[in-house]
């Protein structure tokens, strides 16, 4: 596992008047966070287990956590992602050796597609988020941030299912319980952020299409959504244009190349700056692993954000 760096940027500390420490998990193995959770995750199965193979539904980056800790154990992993997921995650999972088959649109179908693969073959499942030792992997970044950077009032988040902020919020507030923990969905995709709000354990999204497909998750985790309630300070959704502005903003100032779901934190901090309360602020940027290919419309996408906040109002019609 890597120590990843946390880096400041004078230009956004100025932008924003706070002063901001980023976390750049598109530096651990794998190019983000979700390696955390996965090597955790298999360091706790029996030598049984491990033999019986691992199994998992994924958009791109907890695949390659996955696959990268089972190749570390000798397991066999079997990865299933939905039609979409960037090439370059899908051949990267491939060349640590899983075994990957492509279904359906959206994570959601994928899921269901790995849940039939346990059940004919006993593999274990290793769930993207909704899973105390994938939550508690994930947490070791709040306690990397806070050991290094132990003043700091607020940490950003992104949230899919909810596995990283969970981690986080829990670890961090467990150290220092006065940290704000903030976290950010894309306004397209925005299922944690609706059962947060609104209190409903059955949020189910008809579609979540976003440039963040790191974070397009149409059901939030039955876990998850109870310890976000509890730990959690705030949810802010972000557009996708200021998501695409985030990832050429970083590439241009921080020379971080950062896919859409990593993008989300900062992006969330840009829009809402006035909104968040805080001295001394921490982001994660979650990962890296964007197509290269997408990068003349995430080019093009950035010129249309104005910044403008969403409201909770305007999110709940989405």
């Amino acid at each position: 596992m890597h120590k990843t760096p946390v880096i400041t940027s004078q230009t956004t500390n100025e932008k924003t008047g706070k002063n901001v420490y980023m976390k750049l998990e598109n530096h651990q193995k794998t190019g983000a966070f979700k390696y955390r959770g996965a090597s955790y995750k298999l360091s706790k199965l029996s030598t049984e287990e491990l033999a019986a193979g691992v199994v998992t539904a994924s958009a791109g980056n907890h695949a390659q956590g996955v696959a990268l800790a089972a190749k570390s154990k000798g397991a066999k992993a079997t990865i299933f992602m939905p039609e979409g997921t960037p090439s370059a995650k899908v051949e990267a999972t491939k060349g640590y050796g899983a075994d990957v088959k492509i279904v359906g649109q959206s994570f959601q179908e994928a899921f269901t597609a790995s849940l039939e693969h346990k059940k004919l073959t006993g593999a274990t499942y290793v769930h993207p988020f909704d899973d105390y030792d994938i939550m508690a992997g994930q947490g070791s970044i709040g306690i990397e941030m806070l050991e290094e950077i132990p003043h700091l009032d607020t940490i950003i988040v992104p949230i899919g299912g909810g596995g990283l902020i969970c981690g986080i919020a829990v670890a961090a507030k467990m150290i220092k319980p006065s940290i704000k923990v903030i976290g950010v969905q894309a306004a397209n995709a925005p299922s944690m952020f609706k059962s947060y709000y609104s209190k409903d354990d059955h949020v189910i999204l008809d579609s979540c299409s976003t440039i963040a497909e790191g974070i397009a998750v149409k059901q939030p985790g039955q876990l998850t959504q109870q310890v976000v309630r509890d730990y959690v300070d705030e949810i802010y959704c972000v557009s996708e244009s200021q998501i695409a502005y985030a990832m050429v903003y970083l590439l241009e100032r921080t020379k971080s190349l950062v896919e859409g779901a990593g993008a989300t934190a900062l992006a969330a901090l840009l829009a809402f700056n006035d909104k968040i309360d805080s001295e001394h602020t921490g982001v994660i940027v979650s990962g890296g692993n964007l197509d290269l290919g997408r990068m003349s419309e995430i080019q093009e996408l950035s010129l249309k954000s104005n910044h403008q906040t969403l409201t909770r109002e305007k999110i709940t019609v989405l």
